[in-house]
């Protein structure tokens, strides 16, 4: 079956995104809390908790699509936290956060938690990579009497209450903005490559055959990818940026060469050399600086 929703990069949505998606129709995305929040121009948490824990219509759409945001201390702390605990120790403070959601929201009919992280590159730093907390985490919210495991899709099948967000700053889970793919001078010289290389294709893709044609989109669509933008930078370290500079460049060189062009000899040149000690590797962000 067709998928219902869209999860993008990071959660990075911005009103126009949306509206595409919409478009596409896909019935909901999701995003970061800080994009709600930066969206409100008011601390949730601290204010109105409770609308953490709902879908959203967006001003500007159609009204066909829902918005979920993540909750980003709980999402995080699976993250980037709990991989330093006792397992146990670690699921009975995510059970002990879920109550405290509970008696917040005691006066919504079905608050909606949404935990949303990164899939496979958490585990890694876990015991037995992630095994035992795991188990002993769906043990928990199996058995608790007021926690329904569900997908979104399913949840907005009972059509629950949701508000208007009157205007959808861009922006990710990472911080609240899109500074992990923009901003850099290395990042910027990414993106200066591929809008060199779209233009190419702009222009030669009329003259190739059919079969030409299709190995020539399907390859641009690799070199549009979010995580060649996601490394370039000092902060990173510099075996990852090497790694994914060398294959964005010889991507891009693969476009121009089924685009029967020469490449630049600028994509012989290394965009950046990384060097710095992110955290997790460089492989994931925090919803937050610091949660």
């Amino acid at each position: 079956s067709e998928p219902s929703g869209c999860w993008p990069s990071e959660g990075a949505v911005s009103l126009e995104t949306v509206k595409l998606l919409e478009k596409a129709g896909f019935a909901w995305t999701a995003s970061g809390e800080s994009v709600l929040h930066h969206s409100l121009q008011e601390n949730i948490r601290e204010h109105h908790p409770h609308r953490l824990y709902q879908p959203w219509k967006i001003d500007g759409t159609s009204g066909k699509i829902r918005c979920f945001f993540r909750d980003d201390l709980l999402s995080d702390r699976i993250g980037f936290e709990y991989s330093k605990w006792d397992s146990q120790d670690a699921v009975k403070n995510f059970m002990h956060e879920l109550s405290s959601i509970r008696e917040r929201t005691r006066d919504m009919d079905n608050p909606c938690v949404a935990i949303i992280m990164d899939g496979e590159n958490a585990w890694e730093h876990y015991f037995e990579n992630g095994v035992p907390f795991l188990k002993t985490l769906f043990k928990e919210l199996v058995e608790h009497p007021e926690i329904e495991l569900t997908t979104f899709s399913d949840y907005l099948q009972n059509d629950p209450d949701t508000e208007t967000l009157p205007k959808m700053v861009a922006g990710s889970w990472v911080y609240g903005n899109l500074s992990t793919w923009i901003g850099d001078p290395a990042k910027t010289r990414a993106w200066q490559m591929l809008v060199e290389a779209k233009k190419v294709f702009d222009v030669r893709i009329e003259t190739l055959t059919k079969e030409q044609a299709l190995a020539a989109k399907e390859q641009l669509r690799i070199c549009e990818g979010s995580d060649w933008f996601w490394w370039p930078g000092d902060y990173n370290p510099a075996e990852s940026v090497r790694d994914f500079d060398r294959l964005y460049r010889q991507h891009l060189r693969k476009l121009y060469h089924l685009l029967g062009v020469d490449s630049p000899a600028i994509l012989d040149e290394p965009l950046s050399a990384g060097g710095g000690d992110a955290e997790g590797g460089g492989t994931m962000r925090r919803g937050a600086a610091q949660s």
